[in-house]
């Protein structure tokens, strides 16, 4: 009853903030997407793996008009076509015998639940960005709190071994033994990828923030996810974050002082993971021969096979997406590779897999409406690189659309980026008017008779 008592608790709270404003929404919903891991691990129970869910379904009805309203509907036309045609094709393979019932339920969650948070994305507005960046910088403190008191506790005084942990507690690679630090998320992965995802709203924070205090603020915020991929031993998030500090530095739009203090940031970040071999994983890169059996294996290793044998896919859940522990077993034929492109191969079939790969083409050629100018326009790069990054990444790894809430915050920042700015968006920094001058009326002389 605990867990049913959460849900309902993160769907009205998710609920009230979302009424208030997007920004609010959005804190509100990935407050509970940060907890969703910590939680779901102590209480074991089915409730608790829809806790993310009953928020994202609180925030949806909040902000129900940014699905019906038309006012805004020409702008993003294209984006509304795309999303729709993502969700109808999985919404009919459900009618597909493949799997049972609840299993194809299961996997259209995991196939569609996400996907209107691109729609939500291109209505965000300054105040809202800002509302998010203020939330993400104080989530991310949380969740590198509990990262270091795992680092120095141990990770099993935080996360029972039981099914839900089964990946934290197979993930002993890091050097001396160790295990991946995973925060207050479902594993190391999970938060390595929600620390690099909110990156690119913390920076826009401290270039576009009005105060000293906004700026320093996400600066807090962008030191805390930088430390929690060190921490998570994570290598692909390590490369996220790799590239998106390139593009800060050579093509980030900045104050002089601001780039020597971001260089100075990241020159004591490289220094703290040089001198601690638990943070050197990622030194494995070097390695060329690994990385290209890592990528060979994933990119082709039985995708033909997949493709001959089910080229209308194996059923919704049949690729493995989202499948609590409990329903594991009601899975036909379950198909597992380590490619989130074979994952939708293995679900949706060919035809689903050319929805995806159109809707990547299509995204790819907005990259003009990144590069226009306004506020958040370093943000917006940044988004832009983290998301093509993560498409890209997808091909040598699995979970890109069903992580919690890390695909939440990709599909959000899609959207923003595949449009353009809303019109209420100010185009830069509020400018200081001149009071007004009132004019006074004329006095005409009186003249004595």
């Amino acid at each position: 009853m605990t867990a049913l008592g959460l849900c309902i608790l993160a769907f009205g709270l998710t609920f009230w903030a979302g009424r208030r404003s997007l920004g609010l929404g959005l804190v509100a919903l990935f407050l509970w997407g940060y907890l969703y891991g910590i939680v779901r691990a102590n209480l074991e129970t089915m409730f608790s793996h829809f806790l993310f869910d009953a928020a994202l379904m609180g925030l949806y009805l909040a902000q129900r008009h940014v699905f019906t309203d038309s006012a805004d509907s020409k702008r993003a036309a294209a984006l509304r076509l795309w999303m729709f045609a993502l969700m109808l094709w999985p919404a009919l393979l459900v009618l597909m015998p493949f799997q049972p019932l609840l299993i194809s339920l299961v996997g259209l969650r995991g196939c569609i639940f996400f996907i209107p948070m691109a729609l939500l994305g291109c209505n965000l507005k300054r105040d809202d960005l800002t509302t998010l960046c203020n939330g993400l910088v104080c989530l991310n403190l949380v969740a590198i709190a509990f990262a270091v008191a795992e680092y120095f506790q141990g990770v099993p005084k935080y996360y029972p071994m039981n099914s839900v942990t089964s990946i934290i507690y197979a993930s002993a690679d890091v050097a001396g033994g160790f295990y991946r630090i995973p925060g207050t998320f479902a594993n190391a992965h999970q938060l390595g990828g929600t620390m690099a995802a909110s990156i690119p709203y913390l920076v826009g924070g401290w270039t576009e923030g009005l105060t000293r205090k906004i700026r320093l603020f996400a600066i807090c915020g962008m030191v805390a996810a930088l430390l929690g991929i060190l921490m998570s031993a994570t290598r692909q998030n390590f490369i996220l974050a790799a590239m998106m500090v390139l593009v800060i530095v050579a093509g980030g739009r900045m104050k002089t002082g601001r780039r020597v203090l971001f260089l100075l940031l990241i020159a004591g970040l490289v220094s703290v993971a040089l001198t601690n071999e638990r943070f050197q994983r990622f030194k494995s890169l070097s390695d060329t021969d690994y990385v290209s059996d890592r990528i060979s294996g994933s990119v082709n290793r039985g995708f033909f096979e997949v493709l001959t044998q089910y080229p209308m896919g194996n059923g919704l859940g049949g690729g493995g997406t989202s499948i609590p522990y409990f329903l594991e077993g009601q899975v036909r034929n379950p198909i597992g590779m380590e490619n989130e492109y074979a994952r939708i191969l293995c679900e949706q079939g060919i035809i689903g897999l050319m929805l995806w790969l159109g809707f990547i083409a299509w995204y790819l050629s907005r990259v003009f409406q990144v590069f226009a100018k306004g506020s958040w326009a370093t943000s917006r790069r940044l988004v832009w690189t983290y998301s093509v990054l993560t498409l890209a990444i997808g091909v040598i790894g699995e979970g890109m659309l069903t992580a919690i809430p890390a695909t939440a915050m990709l599909l959000l920042g899609i959207g923003w980026t595949s449009v353009a700015m809303c019109a209420e968006e100010p185009t830069g920094r509020p400018v200081r008017r001149p009071n007004r001058i009132v004019p006074q009326p004329v006095r005409w002389p009186v003249h004595a008779n």
